[in-house]
Formats: C-alpha cells, structure tokens, sequence
C-alpha cells in the first residue's frame, strides 16, 4: 500500500501547486526560481529521501553545477539542494506529466546527438548563466548504478567560458536504506539506468522506503589559468569520483 498512498500523497500536493508555478512564471521571475526548491524538499520529506549535506551548497548564481548521475531522484535531491533548472536531453521535454514538470522548472533542453545543435544549446546556457540562474548538467551523459563514474563529457562545460561563471562539482552518494548501509542487492531499486522503464521502477523504490542520500558539495572551479574546458571536465570529474569512493567506503573523511 506504501507506493500508492506516496503517489496519491504526491499528487495531491503536485497538481494543485503546477499552475502556481506556471503564474510565478509569467509574473513573478525570482520566485519561479526559488518555489521549486521550497515544492521539492516538501516531495523528499513525503517520498522518505533524508539528505545529508557535505560543504557549502551553492545560493545564486551563476553557477554550473556538474553531478553524476544515478536516478530520477538526483532530480528531486538536487532541486532541494538550490533554486536550480536542469539541463536534460530533448526527449524528456515529450514525457507525459513529467515534461511538464521539467518546462516549469525552466529546463534547458539539449540534443546531444547533432553537434550544431550542442552549439546552440550551449549558447542557450550561457545566456540563462549571464541572468543569474544555477544550471545543473550531468556530464556523464547518462545515469549509472550509482557505485561508480563514468567519464565526464566537456561539450557543454564550455557554457561555464562567460566571466563570472564558477562551475561547482557535486557528489550524489546513495549510501543509507532504512538507517543501514546500502547494499548492491537493494542500489538497483533506485538507480535507475540500462533499459529499466521509469513506471515500474517509481513504484519500487518507494515500495522498498525510505533512502539516505549524502550530497557532497565541493568547492567552485572557473575555466581560467590553466584550467581550458577539457581539463576542467576532468577536474571536476576527479573530485566527484573521490567523493564518491569516500561517501561509500570511508563516510568518516568527507567532512
């Protein structure tokens, strides 16, 4: 019964506020970005995802964040973390439902697969970075199993090139299930990648309760000095990945 009553918990709280949501942007601009963040720790509190914050989380921008990636949850997770708008693969913006939610969190839609197009969706980035926004990318391209990072594509770390753009590394770590340990028998109930469909896996991971997720937030970096866009993908690459491996393993040195 838990998945159902979650959902309907969910519902009743989501659909009364999107057209909210949809007034604050077309009226009032600051708070459409700030009354994501405020909508999505409510979802964590219902949906039983405790949040461990490491570091300094970002406040305003302009920021790029650049995160692993695991599951449909970074989204809820990142979104309680700061007022953020993502940036996601063009297919998302036809998901029913979930689509929607993603336009009035002012997505950025991106076509990874044509390179002029990655051309003008990098500009699209960096003129919501000149406003003042804070952009969250997943530079793997993809989510995984949540035990390990893949290699960090720079295509859109150039976005970060406009002064006054940091672009700060963050760490998503799944390491807590019902006050013990995550194990690998229990980590595929929430990551969520491969060809596992989004329906059935929502239902299970609220089914099998309630996560702890460490959010690691480490310091910014600019693309400066020596710092060109390849080697800061590679930066910041390093730093997830050795937080990462110290949220699992070592939890006691990442403070």
């Amino acid at each position: 019964m838990r998945p159902w009553l979650v959902l309907a918990l969910f519902a009743a709280v989501t659909v009364p506020l999107m057209p909210l949501q949809q007034f604050f942007l077309w009226v009032w601009p600051r708070m459409a970005r700030l009354f994501p963040m405020h909508y999505h720790r409510l979802v964590c509190r219902l949906l039983g995802v405790r949040l461990e914050i490491v570091g300094r989380p970002p406040e305003k921008g302009p920021l790029l964040i650049v995160s692993n990636h695991v599951s449909w949850l970074d989204i809820l997770v990142l979104s309680a973390l700061a007022p953020v708008s993502f940036v996601a693969k063009r297919e998302v913006n036809g998901w029913p439902f979930f689509g929607t939610l993603a336009r009035l969190q002012r997505t950025v839609f991106v076509d990874r697969d044509r390179r002029h197009a990655t051309g003008n969706s990098r500009e699209e980035m960096q003129e919501r970075l000149k406003s003042g926004d804070i952009l969250v990318l997943f530079p793997e391209g993809t989510s995984n199993d949540g035990r390990r990072v893949l290699p960090f594509k720079s295509s859109f770390f150039g976005a970060a090139e406009t002064e006054g753009v940091l672009v700060q590394p963050v760490t998503l770590a799944y390491r807590g299930h019902r006050n013990l340990p995550m194990n690998r028998r229990i980590m595929p109930s929430y990551a969520w990648y491969g060809d596992m469909e989004l329906a059935p896996h929502l239902i299970g991971a609220l089914a099998a309760g309630p996560i702890e997720v460490a959010v690691i937030c480490h310091a910014p970096l600019s693309l400066s000095g020596e710092l060109n866009r390849k080697a800061l993908a590679r930066h910041a690459e390093e730093e997830v990945r050795r937080g990462l491996s110290l949220a699992l393993h070592d939890p006691g040195k990442i403070r």
